[in-house]
């Protein structure tokens, strides 16, 4: 840093503008705290709302519309072959992260956070470094990392080519592949494949370990969405991992080994799918007393706070379940924390859902992490055929899955897969959250005819 350059003093700076980044500035600055927050790019919103989250459910919904006219055949309702406009779905996934991202930068206007446009580097525990932006420093009393995960690449493939997609690249929807090969089959990969499968291409998974969605997602579940995929997907090669990839005219050609080798070798773009890891190490933690664990996330306890005092950290870049929807809570509790108020980050489960046709959605306690703690629970399941609402939609291949603690009946865990399973999952993390037994949830009275019905079914079984 040039002696005399301007120093922007603040009393937090949080260094990240992504869902637990925004979440913790604007509560911050809600309970009076002088904030200021830097982002790398000129709109808050992070990678859930500019390369992630958003823009992948944008497309899931355009896909999800595509196929709905393609089933309502059945019903004895014809349409024509949809005409995919590849420019105009771009523009209007573009409109759609454009709106929310307005709407973050006027709150952000409206809660008086000052904030910064670069890249953060600490040079000590109280000073800061922002590269390309117009403030070259800030001097914070406090500050919160929140700067998020990446994708991870394929090890042994140094390719550069548009041909070759991650995550983000793959949101950009720059075309409709005829083949595309999807590298993991991990909630990310099976999500934009199910797009890109919907819209035209002819897509194929590879997946290292035995199963897809590998760490943790219930066997009953993933047997429910692996049927419907063996129907949009060519193929899914499981325990088969890529070795080689070469750029050829008009496509890559791509080398596999394993169990399970698929029939076709080269694919006109490939997509990597096979984590993420945080953004980390880039920051110039070594300046300060944070530290990093063996995988890179950095260390905090129970109140966010790193090694180092003055610093704290929230979302992806400490630790699983890398979801947004945790990043926004901790965000938000940590700024309280900061305020003196008495809170804390104790949730009893943490929803996760997997946006594909149909939805997985869980939480709480699963059968095999039941089975793993040796405890003793009852496990109650219902197929969707017996909802009147998913036999109406032509949709009867869901379930709805409740584990219940045997001595007591609490509700320890609850799991469905089907259609709007994500807008569903809820009324189990609350039932979980306010320690509901079966007799609390059966006696809850859900609507008819709907999917939720199937929740108080379940639960009925135990009473």
């Amino acid at each position: 840093m040039v002696a005399g350059e301007s120093t922007h003093e603040t009393d937090l700076l949080v260094i990240g503008g992504g869902s637990g980044g925004y979440a913790a500035a604007f509560r911050a600055a809600e309970l009076g705290i002088v904030t200021t927050i830097v982002e790398r790019v000129p709109s808050l919103g992070g990678t859930c709302l500019h390369s992630g989250c958003i823009p992948s459910k944008t497309l899931l919904s355009i896909a999800e519309l595509v196929r709905a006219t393609r089933d309502a055949k059945a019903m004895g309702i014809k349409f024509g072959e949809p005409k995919i406009d590849v420019e105009a779905v771009r523009s209007w996934k573009t409109g759609v992260v454009g709106k929310l991202a307005g709407g973050l930068d006027a709150l952000c206007k409206k809660l008086k956070v000052e904030k910064l446009e670069g890249f953060a580097k600490f040079e000590d525990s109280e000073h800061v470094a922002v590269e390309g932006g117009n403030v070259p420093r800030v001097r914070s009393r406090r500050v919160i990392v929140a700067t998020g995960s990446k994708s991870i690449p394929l090890p042994g493939v140094n390719l550069d080519t548009p041909r070759l997609m991650n995550s983000h690249t793959a949101l950009d929807f720059q075309d409709i592949p005829a083949r595309l090969l999807v590298v993991g089959a991990g909630y990310i990969g099976l999500e934009l494949g199910t797009v890109y499968a919907a819209l035209g291409s002819t897509v194929t998974v590879v997946e290292m370990l035995p199963t897809i969605l590998p760490g943790g997602v219930d066997g009953d579940l993933i047997r429910v969405l692996a049927r419907r995929l063996k129907d949009e997907f060519e193929e899914i090669c499981l325990e088969t991992r890529v070795i080689g990839m070469e750029e050829i005219e008009g496509g890559i050609n791509v080398e596999f080994d394993g169990a399970n080798v698929p029939k076709t070798k080269t694919y006109d773009k490939v997509l990597v799918a096979i984590g993420r890891r945080p953004n980390a190490r880039d920051l110039q933690l070594d300046r300060t007393g944070a530290t990093l664990d063996k995988h890179g996330f950095i260390k905090v306890n129970e109140r966010f706070q790193t090694d180092d005092p003055r610093i704290y950290a929230i979302g992806d870049v400490i630790g699983n379940p890398m979801l947004a929807h945790k990043a926004s809570r901790e965000g938000r509790v940590c700024a309280e924390i900061l305020a003196g108020k008495d809170s804390v980050f104790e949730p009893s489960s943490i929803p996760a859902v997997v946006f594909t046709n149909p939805e997985i959605a869980w939480t709480g306690l699963t059968q095999d992490e039941a089975r793993e703690q040796k405890r003793d629970v009852v496990t109650k399941k219902i197929p969707w055929s017996a909802s009147g609402r998913a036999v109406s939609l032509g949709r009867t291949d869901g379930l709805t899955k409740i584990i219940f603690d045997k001595a007591t009946q609490r509700v320890l865990g609850v799991g469905m897969v089907g259609p709007h399973a994500g807008d569903m999952i809820a009324e189990g993390a609350l039932a979980i959250e306010m320690g509901a037994v079966a007799r609390d949830v059966a006696a809850t009275i859900h609507p008819h005819p709907t999917l939720s019905e199937t929740i108080g079914e379940v639960a009925r079984m135990m009473v």
